[in-house]
């Protein structure tokens, strides 16, 4: 054996599994495809790295199994990997949410991870094709650029398909597949949404941007969120959307509550105070012009409010407070931030991450059925799956 673990990717999950790894003596081996790990590291946050989430917990994920993710998140908290930030005097700064970006840049946390991975003499390979992975009774053969490595243990930290214009596949599915685990069904998430039909109407205000409530989704699976949405020439994105879209499936309604601030009966209210005021001239002062003006032509009222019934108000407040959009679609994993889905966490201990029903194999970070929230959450899932499976190997 060649090493004692070989990883596949160099991304969040991979470098920071190598680097725990490789601390504790471990001899370890991380290939990536790319001709220089962290790629995504380093357009995130709009270079900036929003890093983690000071608030992170089980409830911000999204899973078959939505207990899997709390032993790692336990485990390795965002204070952990904040100390480990400031160790390395990187400074940061909290905006909303609870959200912790570098107040300089990206490449300091990819810096950060490289030097961790040193201390663990950790030998990384860039720009590696994988040709096969094998596995006899002794490890994994795992062939790349002509070239056999061997170890006793294999860690798939190869991400998801979202953003393939950096590289990104979806080999880890073809990897679980091969060793007979499940996979729950990869789809984008963190996605803009793309209207048609009637909707079609709101592309028109691309552009327009405003503070909302999204909601999405029935039962367990019911997402609800409260930032800004974004009408694009598409359709909407904006936080609000792009996390309602992970919850958001094929021919499901997107409800949006465009005044999530006023109180029921408001509307009947202003007309006491403003009886000569038309309702776009009353939805002009709590939303943006051509937004209003669209949402009360959709709705039909027109002349002064004193004309219009207290029943018809009561109507027109209530579509307000719960607009339903039919999306018709996402805009794929060209623009989603990350992956819902993945490798079945049914196949893993949660304590390790290592498989069941093949010891030595593991999988972390975004390549597994754990989607996090828009914020951090998606990294300190993978620091902290990454410390489970590194303290393991």
């Amino acid at each position: 054996m060649d090493h004692d673990a070989i990883i596949l990717g160099g991304g969040a999950a991979g470098l920071f599994c190598a680097a725990v790894g490789g601390q504790r003596g471990r001899r370890v081996l991380v290939l990536e495809k790319a001709e220089a790990v962290g790629k995504k590291i380093l357009i995130s946050g709009g270079g900036r790295c929003n890093f983690t989430n000071l608030g992170a917990g089980p409830a911000n994920y999204l899973s078959a199994n939505p207990h899997f993710a709390k032993s790692a998140l336990a485990r390795y908290t965002a204070r952990d990997f904040l100390d480990l930030v400031e160790r390395y005097g990187i400074a940061w700064h909290e905006k909303t949410l609870g959200q912790l970006f570098c107040d300089g840049s990206a490449k300091q946390i990819v810096a950060m991870l490289l030097a961790e991975c040193e201390k663990g003499a950790v030998e990384i390979r860039t720009g590696q094709e994988i040709g096969s992975v094998a596995h006899d009774g002794e490890g994994f053969a795992v062939e790349a650029n002509g070239e056999t490595h061997r170890a006793p243990a294999l860690v798939i930290a190869t991400g998801g398909p979202s953003i393939p214009k950096m590289g990104a596949t979806g080999i880890a599915y073809d990897l679980a597949r091969q060793f007979g685990l499940k996979v729950v069904e990869p789809r984008p998430a963190l996605v803009p949404l793309t209207l048609g039909g009637e909707d079609v109407l709101f592309r028109e205000l691309s552009g327009v941007s405003a503070p909302v409530e999204a909601h999405v989704g029935k039962g367990k699976n019911t997402g609800r969120f409260r930032e800004a949405a974004l009408l694009t020439h598409k359709g909407l994105s904006g936080p609000a959307i792009l996390q309602a879209s992970s919850y958001w499936r094929h021919g499901e309604a997107l409800r949006i509550d465009f005044l999530p601030d006023t109180p029921r009966g408001w509307l009947v209210n202003r007309k006491s105070a403003t009886p000569q005021a038309t309702l776009a001239q009353v939805l002009r002062t709590l939303l943006p012009e051509r937004l209003a003006d669209t949402l009360a032509g959709r709705l039909g009222l027109t002349g002064p409010l004193q004309s219009l019934s207290d029943k018809a108000l009561t109507a027109a407040e209530e579509r307000l407070h719960g607009w339903q959009f039919h999306p018709n679609g996402t805009e794929g994993f060209a623009k989603a931030e990350v992956t819902a889905g993945g490798i079945s966490t049914a196949e893993f201990s949660s304590q390790t991450m290592e498989a069941k029903k093949l010891p030595g194999l593991f999988a972390i970070g975004e390549a597994v059925d754990v989607t996090g929230w828009l914020g951090g959450y998606n990294f300190q899932w993978a620091w902290a799956s990454g410390h489970a499976c590194g303290e393991a190997l």
